[in-house]
This record gives structure tokens, sequence and C-alpha cells, in this order.
């Protein structure tokens, strides 16, 4: 071994978790979500909680078919008590009181409890006259918009609400917006029974993947979190890479991959595996900056990866209108992919700075693990198997596999749950579904204006006129260009918004522009998909970036810069599957689907080895650029481009190997 080598052995107890304190404020500052209220008085809080409780049992009660009603009550219900619990645990401003509830927010919280009230008094009303509004039916509506805009301010910040806003104008005077974008106008009242009296604006598509899809995996995650599953993926993924060269890194990408496709929220992730893994990852020798960055790119990655997706793929499939195993089998090789981009990355640079793993001796065994925990898998087999084999719905699905976590759970002492236990996670559930659906309600608002005023056909029109004007005689440029645009629009959508609102923001407005172009619909909404997660990333609204970065004690901007290197590959990843559907393996033979995971590899290693300048040995810019190019190549895969690719890989190997090599030391490195 060189002298220069540095012995980073990690004694684990040095690197002790970040605290929970420390944590929870990392989670207040950059998830609003979690800036809730914490009552001084007991009532309150026992109020809260039987409420939060009523809502969970209400959704599983529904999803169980025990009880059935027409969609839009069951949304109205659905906005109604996620409009109470935002009132009633979230403040109106930063500085108010975070001890008792405020008299403006009571009157809220009434009109909230009126609005569910309203539409079951005037449904048949509605269904008889073909949804034709009186005087108070436009009150009422108006108030319900007032309402959810206040309530998503409260909880998501000012973006989502000031956006809406712009479209309620939009719908209102949009004569007098440029002509690409201009339609008649409509009134105040045309735009309040569309968006209130309907299921097509705020009790629309938005509310109902809520309503049924996205409140059921959340408590599926919370039941999961509650028994012990975060420590399971924890130990496991130390298990598998902690004592690797720079194994705390890869423990934080595997762990944060597993628990990420179950919970949905990048931010929460970071603080959830970041409190373990940073401080391991620091100590072993990763940087401040560097450390932060892997734990918010494998966060991210998280809900790019199935099987659950953080509930993006029951959405997608609802949306397409497809199946869940389509969904499943176009997003499962470009989100391993994804992972193998940044795990190379962390191998190239503990290999690159000589940092070690930890010490097996320290580390749980497989074997333990399994025998502990291991049990903790069923549910999620249960649900893969129900979801694909089974032909139930997906809302059954999710129901049975709440069911069945809660008996498997039963099985080991580490995982029980007592009645108090699953109380507690029927609570949290509750309160983490206020944010992500208060936040579908507003985007209700979006969809609705959008699908009265047909302005996502006239942003695709503008987007595909750009990308055709700029390159007339030059199809594949054209297409170019228009996905660049689309990435652009949909990292915009983005900023700042759970990934489920921002993904219906941006197949609603981007995606059409892809689809007019003749990309299938399926890869369109998954391009779309991936750049409203990647906004987490990229500076300057990077959340998850910035909270990594809080917990490492890294600069903010530098971090978010890490990991967009870090996750270079997934920004290209999308173009790939844009320009060659095989990578998303629709109709893919034996020999196709090799030479396409094969390719993707490679082009993956390439792009690693260009963002770290390091394959067998450091390299020099003009390698590194080289070796970006051949990945380049690798992007539309062709007999061709695919050759060039692989034999650009061999020529670097073979350069540093008999032109570059040295031993990897200092003054080789500087030399090369």
């Amino acid at each position: 071994m060189a002298d220069t080598e540095r012995d980073l052995t990690v004694e684990t107890a040095d690197a002790a978790p970040i605290d929970a304190a420390k944590g929870a404020e990392i989670m207040e500052k950059f998830e609003k979500e979690s800036r809730t209220r914490n009552f001084s008085a007991k009532p309150l809080v026992k109020a809260g909680y039987i409420l939060c409780l009523f809502f969970t049992l209400y959704h599983l009660v529904f999803a169980s078919g025990m009880v059935s009603t027409q969609n839009i009550k069951h949304h109205a219900v659905h906005v109604g008590l996620v409009l109470i619990l935002g009132f009633l645990y979230y403040p109106a401003y930063k500085k108010a009181s975070r001890k008792k509830v405020a008299w403006y927010d009571w009157i809220c919280i009434a009109l909230s409890v009126a609005m569910p009230c309203y539409v079951f008094y005037r449904y048949l009303d509605w269904t008889s006259t073909g949804f034709r509004p009186t005087q108070l039916d436009i009150i009422m509506g108006t108030l319900l918009i007032l309402l959810v805009m206040e309530c998503s301010r409260r909880i998501s910040g000012p973006a989502l609400t000031i956006l809406s806003a712009i479209f309620l104008i939009y719908g209102m005077y949009g004569r007098y917006f440029p002509s690409i974008f201009q339609h008649r106008g409509y009134s105040w009242t045309r735009m309040v029974q569309y968006l209130t009296c309907d299921i097509s604006g705020i009790y629309g598509s938005s509310v109902k993947v809520s309503a049924t899809f996205i409140v059921l995996f959340i408590i599926f995650g919370e039941v999961m979190n509650k028994c012990g599953m975060g420590q399971f993926f924890n130990d496991i993924a130390n298990a598998l890479a902690g004592h690797t060269k720079g194994g705390p890194a890869k423990v934080a990408v595997l762990a944060s991959g597993f628990l990420g496709s179950i919970n949905g929220s990048a931010v929460a992730n970071v603080v959830t595996t970041g409190t373990f893994t940073i401080p391991l990852m620091k100590k072993t020798g990763y940087t401040k900056e560097f450390a932060g960055a892997v734990e918010a790119t494998a966060s991210v990655g998280g809900q790019l990866l199935p099987p659950i997706m953080g509930a993006a793929a029951f959405v997608m499939a609802e949306t397409l209108g497809v199946d869940y195993p389509v969904i499943i089998k176009a997003a499962v090789l470009p989100a391993l992919i994804y992972y193998l981009g940044i795990i190379l990355q962390v191998q190239m640079r503990a290999t690159k700075d000589h940092l070690h793993g930890i010490p097996k001796d320290q580390l749980p065994r497989i074997g333990q693990v399994m025998r502990e925990r291991g049990h903790l898998l069923i549910p999620i087999i249960f649900l893969l198997y129900m979801l694909i084999w089974s032909g139930k719905t997906v809302i059954m699905v999710a129901f049975w596999t709440i069911i069945v976590t809660i008996v498997v759970a039963q099985l080991r002492p580490v995982s029980r749950m007592s009645l108090k236990d699953l109380c507690d996670a029927f609570v949290a559930g509750a309160k983490s579904t206020v944010s992500v659906a208060i936040a579908c309600a507003c985007v209700g608002i979006i969809v609705g204006v959008c699908a009265q005023t047909g302005f996502a056909l006239n942003v695709a029109s503008a987007i595909v006129s750009i990308g055709r004007n700029a390159v007339p005689d030059s199809p594949a440029i054209s297409l170019f260009l228009t996905l660049l645009f689309t990435m652009v629009t949909c990292m915009i959508l983005g900023m700042g918004l759970p990934s489920i609102p921002s993904y219906l923001i941006t197949a609603t407005i981007a995606a059409p522009a892809l689809v007019e172009l003749e990309v299938p619909a399926i890869a369109a909404h998954m391009f779309c998909f991936y750049f409203a997660m990647f906004a987490n990333l990229t500076p300057p609204v990077a959340l998850a970036s910035f909270a990594a970065a809080g917990l490492s004690g890294g600069n903010p901007m530098k971090t978010g810069v890490a990991s967009v290197k870090l996750a270079l590959a997934g920004f290209i990843i999308p173009y790939m599957f844009v320009y060659n559907q095989k990578l998303m393996l629709e109709n893919v033979g034996l020999l196709d689907g090799i030479q396409v995971v094969v390719t993707s590899c490679v082009g993956v290693l390439l792009i690693a080895a260009a963002v770290e300048g390091y394959l067998r040995g450091r390299m020099n810019i003009l390698l590194r650029l080289f070796s970006f190019g051949a990945a380049v190549l690798l992007i539309d895969s062709q007999p061709i481009t695919d050759i060039i690719g692989v034999a650009c890989l061999l020529i670097i190997l073979a350069l540093q190997m008999f032109v570059f090599h040295r031993h990897d030391d200092p003054s080789a490195a500087s030399a090369a």
C-alpha cells in the first residue's frame, strides 16, 4: 500500500448518528410540511389525535369496499378532512403561535366542515340538472377555492398558490394573453362551476389519486416504518456494502433507495437515513458536500425505483390508463441504471482517495438481520404478487397489504406493535397525507383551468413549434430541442413541490408536447416525472440537497452542484428511453435486452469516469471529455453508435494501461 494512503478505517462509535432534534430542525427548515403546531392544551392534543385516527380509518373502510359512495362525495370528504387537519395543525404565518389555534383558524375549520356537507346536500340536484349552479353554489365554490389555496400556502409555501392564482386569472382573462395562449375567457361563475361543482377541477383526477392510492400507500409506509422497516433497510445495506471501499456511501445509496421507494418524500428520506449515514461518510473521509450529495441523490432516486416509486407508479398507471405491471416494467431498468451511476462514482471516489469501509466485525451480519427482521419483506412480496398476478384493484391491494403488514409485524418481538403503536402509525399517516393531498387539491385548480381553456395543448404546440422552427430540416435536432425545453419546463414546475403533485402538473402541461412528436405516452410521462423529481437536486431550489447539506454541515450550493454531478447519469437516462424504448423493455427480445443493458451500463461507467476523472487510474481533462463524448454516443442505441461507444471505453482502458499507467501516487496523479 502506498505511503500516502490514509488509514480512514471508521470506528462506528465515533461516528454517532445526528440527534433527533437536529433532524427535526432540518426537516422544518427545508420541508414546510413539517412545521406543525404542538398544542399545549390536552383537549386539543386528543382532538387532533382522534381526528387523524378517524381520517385514516375512514380511508381504510372506503378502500375495503365495505362502504361505497359516488366519487365526488368521497373526494369532497377527503378534501374536507384534509382542510380541517391543515387549518388545525398549520399556523397562518411563521411567527404565529404553535401552541393554540387562532380564532380565524376556527372559522376556516368550520367552513372546511361545511364543504363536504354541502356536496352531500346538493349532489342529487347537481346530477339531475347537469351541474347547473345556483348563486349559493358559486359562493360555496368560491370559498372552497380560497380555502384550498390558503391551506396550500400554509403547508407547501406560496409557489403552488401563486401558480394557481395565475391560472385562475388566465382562465378569466385569456383573451388578453399573447395569441398562442389566447382563448375567449370565462366568467367567474363558469370557472367556479367547472372547478367545484363537477369532477373536473378540485374534486377531479388529482384529488382522486390522493383519496385512493396516495393516502393508502402513505399509511402503508408509516406502518412499515413503525414496525422497523427503516432499521431493517439500514442493517441490510450495512451488511451488504458497509465493509467495501467507501462502504458508508454505498450503504446510504442502498438504504435510501429502499426506503425512498416506499415513503415518497425526498427530504424526509434524507433526514431519516442521512442522520446515520452522513456522519459515517464524513468519518470515512468523504467531504461534507460529497456526503450530502450522495444522500440527496439516493433519496430522490427512491421515487424512481419500483415497486412503489413513492406511489407514483399507481398514479402514472391511472393517468395513462394502463396496468400497473406496465409501469413497473418501464421503470425498473432506468432506475437501476441511475443507481448504478451513483454507486460507480462512489466507488471511483473511494478508490481514488483511498477510502476504506467499516470493519466487518463492527457490522451486522446478513443472516442475523434476516432472522430478526427478514419477515418484514413478506408484505412487499405480497404487494408485488397481488399487483401483478391477482387481478385485484390497486385500492384493494393496498388495503390488504396494510392488513398483512400489521399481521406480519406481530411475528417477531423486534417488530411487534401494540394497539397504541398502530394508532400512532395511523395518526402519522394522516398527518403525512395532508401535505400531499392539499397540494393535489390545489393542482386540481391548475389541471381544471388547463382542461377548460386548452392551455396544455397550447403549451405543447409552443414547445414543439420552437423545437421545429429552430432547425426545420432536421427532425432529430428538433426532437432534441423539444426534449430540452420540456426538461426545463418540468424542472421549473417541479421546484419545491411534493413529488406526486409535481408529476401531475408536468404530465398535464409538458407531456403533451412529447406525445405530439410521436414519443410513446409512457416515455413522455416518465421523462416528465424524472425531471420533476430532479428539481429537488438542482439549485437554486434544491430542497433535498440543501437538507442534506444541513445534516453534513457542508455548503448548500456546493452540495447542490455535487448532487447534480452524482445524478448526471439520471439526467441523461430520460433522453435514452425517449430515443430508444428498449430501455423501458418495450417489445424487447432476449438479445436486444442484453444489448440495451450492456450498452447502458457502459454509458453510465463512462459518465462516472468523466465526472470523477478516474477509471483504472486518474484521467486528465482530455480523457474525461473523450469519455463523456463516448457516453453521449450511447444515448441513441444504434449498432454503429454502440460499437463506437464500447470501442471508446476500450481505447481509454488501453491508454491508461499502456500510456498513462502509474502506481497511482501523488506524483503520478499530477502527471496524468
